[in-house]
């Protein structure tokens, strides 16, 4: 055996370690790293600072910054809250962590103790940006200096675009004193406000010009074609986007098709980043939902997964920090109509569930709720909720409310649809509202409360001061319900103020047809105003009455009864030229001496016949007995030695069988053919 190895000895506790070197050495190396981007070996570093001197400021600050740079988020955040006993505010630093984990409710209550500056108010600006607080994140913007940060413009745009102020872009831009196409960032913000406002053509020109200018730029700076392709992928997606918003809302231009070679090219060559990515699927996934809905909800799970824990559901690949809160909701909205689509029911309870704790401001969780229960023929339940919601929520009830009133009046609940509709003001005196709330009132049996709405439009718009008045059209039909349903006396005073306004001759008609009813004489007045029909001189009112049928003449009455006798005279001759012809008989017919009558069964079939007798059956046939298939043996088979077999005749002897019959065949054998044969027996 080899002899055992020899252990090293232990160094003794008196024997001293080897010396660390000074701290201003560590810090220079720390700074040396950090510029090489040696971010691994400046942590280390700082650790043996911090060995030294474990309160040191200065080594936490760059161990944080280092680890921050390495985007190692979860040991930064670790390291700043274990300074906490220490006299250091490293609350910025903490909330720039919890930003990056996508923290943003914690990220902003870190920073409510900081000091209002550029630093902080630029850090505080993206976290409002994702929690979707545009008008706030705008307010931040405002107040920055605009000398001190670099592209400012871009964010601002952004965000007034997210905040759906798009009109406020191009005043923005002139206050900001810089062009559209001052950078291909810009021009491509600029083109998504053209989007918002309809402008499909300015967006598309724009965005060509934004390619152009990124193309150019980045050529400049030495970037590779790949590279390039991936930073303009926003574009192309945005390009194909305005041509899919115009084919489903407006369809303008007419390039579904090119939208759709468009978003395929993107996704299948993989090029451009996973947020363009994102976007390019599921604007795909929109455009061909209806064709096929099994490959679109394959592609849109590969963006959605499940999760554990408090946070049910996520987006893949990050893009949980990289989409806005708007576009992360769009994701989980049409995965959702999908699934309503493929009728997966458990899925989409499952989703929609989570989905009021994703999206807490939101409109969108309630509604799809509310869609569910009515898939599920729960109506009743689903108006229930959408008015709690309207109620907990009036700033957000607006599409709620509407929702309801769709609900309840497909459910047959006339009389909730029209309270729903009632506690929307902006939209209480449209004719289209005005007229969906008569009608619903009607069906559910108050005129009175449709009554109500016709007064309260016609006082509105009485007041209203607009180009576009519809006080007429609101009058006009307010006195054909009146006149339908009373007072009628109301009815006329609409009419008699729309002749008076208006000189309409609609109103005049229904005037006139209104007064007959309870004031002849003002009838007959309102009716002279009425222009006479051509041709109502030469009728005869009193004839009129007694024919069947008004006929409309040039002359007088004595043209319509000189008519009259000119037909009679006309249909004597026709039926004096009328004969009668002979019979014709068969040849060899005499009609004096006719004969005996036919037989009055002569057209029956023979089987029909009362005199028809059915043919008798053969009682010489050999009767079967047995099972189907036996063989039957010869009456008159001898049992003398020396007799011979009887062979019996090939066609006497068929068995005839039925296929599918379940009556016994019946076996038909014949006698023999000669006498010979007999004697042959007897023999």
């Amino acid at each position: 055996m080899a002899p055992k190895p020899k252990e090293k000895p232990k160094p003794s506790p008196s024997t001293p370690s080897q010396p660390l070197p000074p701290i201003e050495d560590l810090f220079t190396s720390i700074n040396r790293h950090i510029q090489r981007s040696e971010l691994k070996q400046a942590v280390k570093v700082a650790d043996e600072v911090l060995s030294i001197a474990p309160s040191d400021e200065d080594a936490l600050r760059c161990k944080v910054v280092a680890l921050i740079k390495a985007d190692s988020f979860d040991s930064a955040l670790s390291t700043v809250q274990s300074s906490q006993k220490l006299p250091i505010d490293f609350s910025f630093f903490k909330a720039y962590c919890l930003y990056r984990q996508n923290k943003l409710d914690e990220a902003l209550e870190s920073l409510k103790g900081q000091e209002r500056n550029s630093a902080t108010m630029l850090l505080e600006s993206p976290i409002l940006y994702r929690l979707g607080k545009m008008d706030a994140c705008m307010d931040i913007y405002q107040k920055l200096p605009k000398s001190k940060i670099d592209s400012l413009e871009v964010n601002v745009v952004a965000g007034l675009v997210l905040a759906g102020r798009a009109s406020e872009v191009q005043g923005t831009i002139e206050a900001l004193g810089v062009k559209a196409t001052s950078s291909y960032d810009l021009a491509y913000n600029v083109a998504c406000s053209f989007i918002e406002r309809n402008m499909y053509t300015d967006a598309e020109q724009l965005l060509l010009s934004a390619r152009r200018i990124g193309q150019e730029t980045l050529m400049e700076e030495n970037w590779a074609d790949d590279e390039i392709e991936n930073e303009l992928s926003p574009i192309a997606v945005q390009l194909a986007y305005p041509v899919m918003h115009i084919s489903f809302f407006h369809q303008l231009l007419g390039k579904t098709p090119y939208a759709i070679e468009a978003y395929t090219d993107i996704i299948n060559r993989n090029l451009a980043d996973e947020l363009s990515l994102a976007v390019a699927v599921n604007n795909l996934i929109v455009l061909k939902v209806p064709k096929d809905i099994s490959h679109s909800l394959r592609k849109l799970d590969r963006l959605i997964e499940k999760g554990d824990g408090a946070e049910t559901y996520h987006l893949a690949g990050g893009l949980d920090l990289k989409l806005s809160l708007k576009q992360r909701e769009a994701l989980y909205i049409n995965r959702v109509l999908l699934l309503l689509h493929a009728n997966r029911m458990d899925q989409v309870r499952d989703l929609v569930a989570a989905l009021p704790n994703m999206f807490s401001d939101s409109v969108m969780p309630v509604l799809l709720q509310a869609a569910v229960l009515v898939r599920e023929n729960k109506a009743g339940r689903a108006e229930e909720i959408l008015g709690r919601f309207a109620e907990t929520f009036p700033g957000k009830s607006k599409a709620v409310l509407l929702a309801r009133a769709q609900v309840a009046a497909a459910a047959g609940h006339p009389q909730i649809a029209a309270e729903s509709l009632a506690k929307i003001p902006d939209i209480q005196h449209m004719p289209a509202t005005v007229g969906t709330l008569v009608s619903l009132k009607e069906r559910a049996g108050d005129i009175y409360g449709a009554n109500a709405v016709l007064d309260s439009a016609i006082q509105w718009w009485s007041n209203a001061m607009t180009e576009d008045n519809k006080l007429n059209i609101i009058m006009q039909e307010a006195a054909s319900f009146k006149l339908k349903h009373g007072p009628q006396e109301e009815a006329a005073c609409i009419y008699e103020e729309l002749v008076k306004s208006h000189g309409s001759v609609e109103a005049l008609v229904g005037l006139v047809t209104t007064t007959a009813h309870w004031n002849l004489d003002k009838a007959e007045a309102y009716e002279k105003q009425l222009r006479p029909l051509p041709g109502l001189k030469g009728v005869d009112v009193d004839n009129l009455e007694k024919t069947s049928g008004a006929k409309h003449v040039e002359s007088g009455s004595h043209v319509i009864s000189e008519a009259h006798e000119e037909s009679k005279n006309k249909n004597k001759e026709k039926a004096k030229k009328k004969r009668k012809r002979k019979p014709r008989y068969p040849k060899g017919f005499d009609p004096a001496n006719p004969g005996p009558p036919p037989d009055p069964e002569r057209w029956l079939p023979k089987r029909e016949r009362s005199s028809f007798r059915p043919k008798r059956k053969d009682k010489r046939v050999a009767q079967v007995r047995g099972s189907q298939g036996a063989v039957v043996r010869e009456k008159h088979e001898s049992g003398a030695a020396g007799s011979s077999a009887h062979i019996p005749n090939s066609k006497s002897s068929q068995i005839t069988t039925s296929k599918g019959n379940s009556q016994n065949a019946v076996v038909e054998q014949s006698k023999p053919s000669s006498k010979s044969s007999r004697k042959k027996s007897r023999n």
